[in-house]
């Protein structure tokens, strides 16, 4: 083991002078070497990851690096303190960018070596383990100033929280194109006959579009720009990462009267081709997203022939009987709804475009053909956005009014519920992440998951939108606990629009004892109804 002293000598084997930041925690001073210094920023907003010790603080964004903050005081085992104007972070970088909370930084100071003396002495705060320590400096004022090895405290730090490398041999790469395809086509593929549907409301009205022709779900944007000499129907065009989109108002599609865009309205980002034309990416604006549903054959019914004139109601294709007739579903289909007209003039622009982006993308393209872009359902817990791969999502559906506790069934199951016929076991998110739990509302969903063969419902606080991303935007988390490591490995780095997507990975949500109880609780409780 390498001693104190023995690093001391390491840092001053010239005999030169070094820099150093000094900052103080509590009532004591101490000393980082400036080497080891990337910058000194004020507290910066973060974004909290659950399943990781207290001392981390959050992610945040420097520029365009996901930077993980630790709270030093916490590290040590020093009481908290509330953050003030004197408060700072340390981006310290030895391999892994790590900022670190001290109460302030009081200067940049140059010390000769002779100034600098081993710890093994036990001078300084008996709180710093020895490890940490590279030596003591003696400020020519007389006071002590104890140095810490940047160096052994982020690697001490990131040693703990770093999965065992088997478990992390197994996690799924984040490099471009090397995600589990296979596994996701099969998950797509097992889907029984059944057709997906993104819902929606429209003046009270719960329409759908079936999930092939929807990209994405993205909020209303903030600025939009207007199109001179537009129909009616076009409300504006909108910036969606660097592609310029023709906003309609389905309001209007539908002959409705106009209401101006609310909170909770949101943007269904469609791809159609019609007429033989290249295909054109547009938005239609909604009052308001419900869910994504996966609806069987036998619940899907033809539009009644007096309904499906071409001046009535066209545009809708099928009604989806849901809930034992209690809720329909009326099935627009985009082509019908969109005339080919309006999507040439509004996107003729995207046809020298899409040949630009098509040539940029081929650059990017892999050699084993995967394709660079992702999807995923963007959801929220506790005020923290996260995301999970849209293939690995059957459906997104309410709460229902109650859940069924069965007896014998495993504590971290919150209920079992009847969705259309089949009993779908349903936990917490919250619970599962140890936060604080939610009294049950209106804007809570259950994301209906399929983890290695086996199908749960999860309760998040809400599910805002659908994103595309480009696979350069997903990068490594840092890690920063074994569990964390290992359910939410990624982050979407959106920096543009200063955003941190934690992306989990849904496989890992779930141990294979807790897979086999739910699959258990599930039979069991078929063959109570069956029995009765």
């Amino acid at each position: 083991m390498t001693t104190p002293s023995a690093r001391t000598d390491e840092l001053h084997h010239d005999g030169e002078e070094r820099q150093y930041v000094v900052f103080g925690l509590a009532d004591d001073r101490f000393a980082f070497d400036l080497d080891k210094v990337r910058e000194i920023i004020r507290i910066p907003d973060t974004v909290r990851v659950p399943l990781t010790p207290p001392a981390f603080r959050g992610l945040a964004n420097l520029r365009g690096i996901v930077l993980p903050v630790l709270d030093l005081r916490r590290t040590l085992n020093l009481s908290d303190r509330p953050y003030d104007d004197s408060t700072r972070v340390v981006v310290t970088d030895c391999g892994h960018p790590l900022g670190l909370v001290v109460d302030r930084v009081e200067r940049v100071m140059q010390v000769k070596a002779e100034f600098v003396d081993g710890a093994e002495g036990g001078q300084g705060a008996s709180f710093i383990e020895e490890e940490l320590l590279a030596g003591v400096i003696r400020d020519p004022g007389g006071s002590l100033i104890q140095l810490i090895d940047v160096a052994r405290l982020v690697t001490r730090e990131f040693a703990a929280s770093a999965p065992p490398p088997e478990q992390a041999a197994s996690l799924p790469s984040m490099r471009p194109g090397s995600s589990s395809a296979p596994e996701r086509e099969e998950q797509e593929a097992d889907v029984g006959g059944a057709r997906q549907f993104v819902s929606f409301l429209v003046d009270g009205q719960e329409y759908g579009l079936d999930i092939t022709v929807v990209e994405e779900i993205v909020r209303v944007p903030e600025r939009i720009s207007s199109i001179p000499q537009a129909g009616a129907e076009v409300l504006d065009m909108i910036d969606l990462r660097g592609r310029t989109l023709p906003l309609l108002s389905l309001r209007h599609l539908l002959g409705m009267p106009p209401r101006p865009l609310t909170g909770d309205s949101r943007v269904l980002v469609l791809s159609l081709a019609i007429g033989g034309m290249m295909a054109r990416r547009l938005g239609l604006a909604v009052d308001q997203v419900c869910e994504v549903l996966r609806v069987a054959p036998s619940d899907i019914e033809s539009v009644p022939p007096l309904l499906s004139t071409e001046d009535k109601l066209g545009e809708i294709t099928a009604i989806c009987r849901l809930d034992q007739g209690q809720r329909l579903v009326s099935v627009l289909d985009a082509e019908r709804l969109i005339p080919a007209q309006t999507l040439r003039e509004t996107t003729a622009d995207q046809q020298g475009e899409n040949a630009i982006m098509t040539t940029q993308d081929n650059k990017h393209t892999t050699t084993s053909g995967m394709e660079e872009e992702m999807q995923i359902v963007v959801f929220q817990l506790a005020g923290q956005e996260y995301g999970v791969p849209i293939a690995a999502v059957q459906e997104i559906t309410r709460i229902p009014e109650e859940l069924s506790r069965v007896p014998r069934t495993p504590a971290f199951i919150e209920g079992l519920m009847n969705l259309r016929g089949a009993v779908l076991p349903v936990l917490d998110m919250r619970t599962r992440f140890g936060l604080e739990r939610q009294e049950r509302n209106d804007r809570q969903r259950i994301l209906v998951l399929e983890q290695r063969g086996v199908r749960t419902g999860y309760i998040v606080d809400a599910v805002s939108e659908v994103l595309r991303l480009n696979r350069g935007q997903v990068e490594e988390a840092p890690p920063l606990s074994a569990d964390q490591a290992r359910i939410m490995g990624r982050v979407a780095n959106l920096e543009a629009e200063g955003r941190m997507i934690q992306v989990i990975d849904e496989r890992e949500l779930l141990s294979e004892a807790e897979r086999r109880a739910i699959a258990t609780a599930g039979e069991e409780n078929e063959q109570e109804e069956t029995a009765a």
